[in-house]
Parts: C-alpha cells; structure tokens; sequence
C-alpha cells in the first residue's frame, strides 16, 4: 500500500512539475494548445501571470516530492495528505473557474493519493 500511495503521489508531483514548465517557460507555445478557450491574443499579456502560477504548481510538486522523502511513514503520509488536499482544493477551483478538465487532471488523482496516504495512516 505504501508504494501505491508513494507512486500516486509521484505521479501527482510529475503533473505538476509539467505544469509549472508549461505555465513558465512554455506558456505561449505549448499553453496555446493546452488552453484553447483561452483568447489567443492574452497568452503573450499573461505571460507574467502564468510564470506566477507556475511558480505555485513548483511549490506544490516540491512539497509532494518532499512527502517521498521523508524516511518517518507517519511525517511522510502527514506531509503527503496536506500538499495533496491543496492540490485536490486547487483542482476544484480550476474546475468550477477554468475548465471542468482540471478536475480530472488535478483533483481524481490527489483524492487516489489521499485516499492510499489515509489508509495507511489509519491502519499504523
């Protein structure tokens, strides 16, 4: 059980380390292709906004890559469950503001995550 929720979270911290690459340094070629409701003509305006946002999703993978690290089981289930339930919130609120996507992208996978950490955590 511990490698599943360690290979979700993984996997979650990969998502959003191609977020971050795409949102700062690819956000008017590749993000063009990704977010195609977006108005053409604002991706080269939101470049700026987008690095910022970037930035975030960095923070985000850092922190789940950190949770993998972590030797303790239960420091390393604790850190993984508080930056996967801030990228579940995130991927809700990408879905109800952005595109309903972001919820399967984002959301399904942290709530897999959280589920595996929770049960771990409350089988020790």
């Amino acid at each position: 059980m511990m490698l599943a929720a360690k290979i979700i979270t993984a996997f979650v911290a990969l998502t959003h380390i191609y977020i971050l690459w795409m949102e700062m340094f690819a956000w008017t070629t590749k993000g063009r292709k990704v977010f195609k409701n977006f108005p053409q003509d604002l991706f080269e305006p939101t470049k700026q906004m987008a690095a910022n946002q970037g930035l975030y999703n960095g923070f985000l993978a850092s922190g789940l890559i950190w949770s993998i690290l972590i030797n303790d089981s239960v420091w390393s289930g604790n850190v993984a469950l508080f930056f996967l339930g801030c990228v579940f919130v995130a991927g809700l609120y990408g879905a109800i503001s952005v595109t309903k996507k972001i919820f399967y992208i984002q959301s399904v996978p942290a709530f897999i995550g959280i589920v595996l950490w929770s049960i771990i955590k409350f089988s020790l």
